[in-house]
């Protein structure tokens, strides 16, 4: 799986589009959603513990994703909550 920047304009118009952000079928996720929970895998296996600080998460995440704080915290609470 490989997940990365925008190599060119044309793609990152596509993630501006309205239908970019829509949530996969298979599971529901967005690509942003995902890319965190990627993140989270990741640092979760270097750091060979459970618990990452959310700070060297959100950076991690910025590396793929141009997303602010606030968006950041608000799926990171969506993940977490009861449903």
């Amino acid at each position: 799986m490989s997940i990365g920047k925008p190599t060119n304009t044309k793609q990152a118009e596509l993630e501006q589009a309205d239908w970019y952000n829509l949530a996969d079928v298979r599971d529901g996720l967005t690509r942003t959603e995902r890319v965190i929970l990627y993140c989270l895998h990741q640092a979760q296996q270097e750091l060979g513990q459970r618990n990452v600080p959310t700070a060297m998460l959100y950076g991690r995440v910025l590396e793929f994703v141009d997303m602010s704080q606030q968006e950041f915290q608000t799926i990171l609470c969506r993940f977490i909550s009861p449903r």
